[in-house]
């Protein structure tokens, strides 16, 4: 099969989709019969890749696969097409998610012995819903207070791989203090890397020191 025409697929295969394709789902377009060639379909994601250089737009891989999305430098202009008020969220909220995010796992009572703050049932309850968190275990005390740790969802959204790819503690310390209210909820995957470290900025953070995060799950 002549590589333009993978490429063309794969290309409008991620336009289309919903959320981000693997290359196992892409592979699944072409029929049994006619198999992509071994390796083109990556050498398709890396032309594309390469492609969006100039562009408005570029090809990023997140927890879940590949997806376009538009780049930082042109946000400010495509937003206005966005005419419904982003959600903002609070400090608390922000904060929580933080702690999640870098101390995973963590129970309530743990977040809230680090913000010296009891931490509202809805605040937790509106990460779960917007499949920022989950419960991913109990811890073995008395209790079994449930466990907190983030999901895929969170990291596609905010443009991640993995965990890893949080800003490191070390590096936020200096950040100015944001604002108690921020437009948290822009349109997935715009500039991913500039929310996640408004997220970890939060001043609990320094408290918490820089444990190492297990490996995400969905």
């Amino acid at each position: 099969m002549d590589q333009t025409l993978i490429r063309q697929i794969v290309e409008a295969a991620l336009l289309a989709a919903p959320q981000p394709l693997t290359v196992t789902q892409l592979a699944g377009l072409f029929p049994e019969d006619e198999p992509a060639p071994q390796g083109s379909l990556q050498q398709a994601l890396d032309e594309l890749r390469e492609a969006c250089a100039d562009r408005g737009v570029e090809l990023v891989e997140v927890a879940s696969g590949f997806r376009f999305q538009v780049k930082a430098a042109v946000h400010p202009w495509v937003a206005r097409l966005w005419t419904e008020r982003q959600a903002r969220y609070t400090r608390a909220t922000l904060e929580t998610l933080a702690l999640i995010a870098y101390r995973q796992p963590i129970t309530r009572g743990e977040i809230e012995q680090i913000r010296g703050v009891a931490v509202s049932t809805n605040t937790v309850k509106l990460l779960e819903e917007r499949e920022w968190v989950r419960v991913v275990g109990h811890r073995d005390v008395p209790g079994k207070p449930a466990l907190f740790g983030t999901t895929k969802g969170f990291l596609d959204y905010f443009g991640l791989r993995s965990l890893d790819e949080l800003p490191p503690l070390a590096e936020l310390k200096d950040i100015p203090e944001l604002e108690p209210q921020l437009p948290f909820d822009t349109p997935a995957g715009v500039a991913a890397a500039a929310v996640a470290q408004d997220i970890a900025a939060q001043s609990p953070l320094e408290e918490a020191g820089e444990d190492a995060a297990p490996e995400q799950s969905s």
